[in-house]
């Protein structure tokens, strides 16, 4: 190895962390663990036999195509089906604006290597999802954080900092919302404040980015309009994946917006990937041709639907005094809130011990705060392992309190 390594390595590679909630997986091995630590969705949802089907259609059909190199841009069928489901939902666009990335992670790096500069200023939320706070520091982005209220990101404060910072004329690049079931607090934005935002946006000409991977997942309340369809001028950049609607193992995610910042995203991704797998851009296709991507989703729906109810009367039965929890409509997670005086970090040790596994709520906020939260995932593990899951957590916090 040689002996300046340190030296050399990027202003960019200096700036980097490692992933709280990967780090935590590798901890979570221990098969008497039981965890709500991942993201990770339900495998009971994964379509196996169907895809069985479909991969031996496409190799049939079309093997020498799927196994070459693809178009950066992506898949022009799994493209036109993409806008088409959106156009349903209210968005003005074409394939054209629809670039197919190796998920949505991709697309939040690809946002900082078009976007950021070292030092830009960038809105996130407190708390925030974890990759798109790591994608961003990456990029040695500078992240304001706007706190939330029952209807998440508040804007009144977005207005507030906008305004201070044009005055020093130091606006930031964009701001990041997840309006839907949003990673980790499972608030969603209602139809209002995203109008708020939106128009809010528009005053100072600031890009909104738009990451909504749990949008489908919603098992009850009213649906919200997404910020795209709400703006169709060019000032929202919308997010999406296949991972927690279809199979996580494809990595098919997708950015959508105006056809300009497209051709930038394409440029940045060349440099990357190339292009996204072909091979399981047509499996996907195919598989939404056959119809059996809505019917899957409504499986998925009542799974997760099932998990989260059985999760919250266990929390309404074992937890002690003064812990709170939100009640998603939908997604996968849901986020819980100790007393003050007590700390998600050192908790975690004690969990672990008792084969019980969360995310510390600290990862989440870009300002380091949020020492007594944490997130629970309740799509992975099963109805019992969350009943059971609860019962530890809230004896280790029970110990713990004062």
């Amino acid at each position: 190895m040689i002996s300046n390594f340190q030296e050399i390595i990027s202003d960019s590679a200096k700036g980097m962390k490692r992933s709280a909630i990967r780090e935590l997986l590798k901890l979570a091995q221990d098969p008497n663990i039981i965890s709500f630590a991942g993201g990770l969705p339900a495998p009971e949802t994964f379509p196996v036999e169907k895809l069985f089907e479909v991969v031996k259609e496409v190799l049939e059909e079309q093997g020498t195509i799927a196994l070459q190199y693809g178009a950066t841009e992506g898949d022009n069928k799994l493209r036109e089906q993409i806008a088409e489901n959106y156009r349903n939902d209210g968005f003005d666009i074409t394939k054209e604006n629809v670039l197919i990335t190796t998920a949505s992670q991709q697309g939040l790096d690809l946002l900082g290597k078009v976007f950021i500069n070292r030092g830009d200023k960038v809105f996130v939320g407190l708390p925030s999802y974890l990759g798109g706070l790591s994608a961003f520091n990456a990029y040695g982005a500078d992240m304001v954080g706007i706190k939330f209220d029952e209807h998440g990101m508040r804007s009144d404060i977005i207005e507030e900092k906008l305004a201070e910072l044009k005055a020093k004329n130091d606006m930031p690049k964009f701001i990041y919302v997840i309006p839907d079931f949003q990673n980790p607090a499972g608030v969603t934005i209602p139809d209002f404040r995203r109008k708020e935002i939106l128009e809010i946006a528009k005053k100072y000409d600031i890009l909104i980015v738009e990451d909504s991977p749990y949008k489908e997942i919603r098992f009850e309340g009213k649906d919200q309009t997404s910020l795209y369809a709400l703006d169709n001028t060019g000032h929202v950049i919308n997010l999406g994946t296949f991972s927690k609607i279809f199979v996580p193992g494809f990595r098919i995610g997708w950015v959508i917006a105006h056809p300009e910042i497209i051709d930038k995203f394409v440029m940045a991704k060349q440099g990357t990937d190339l292009c996204t797998s072909p091979f399981v851009q047509k499996i996907s296709a195919k598989y939404i041709e056959k119809g059996y991507f809505g019917e899957n989703l409504k499986k998925t729906i009542k799974i997760y639907k099932e998990k989260k109810e059985v999760m919250i009367k266990a929390f309404e039965e074992y937890m002690p005094e003064g812990v709170t929890w939100t009640n998603p409509e939908g997604g996968l997670f849901l986020f819980v809130t100790l007393p003050e005086y007590m700390n998600a970090d050192k908790l975690f040790q004690k969990a672990i011990k008792k084969k019980i596994a969360f995310v510390k709520g600290s990862v989440f906020h870009c300002d380091g705060s949020g020492q007594n939260t944490m997130r629970i995932n309740f799509s992975f593990s099963s109805k019992e392992n969350n009943i059971e899951g609860v019962k530890r957590l809230a004896q280790v916090i029970r110990e713990s309190m004062k």
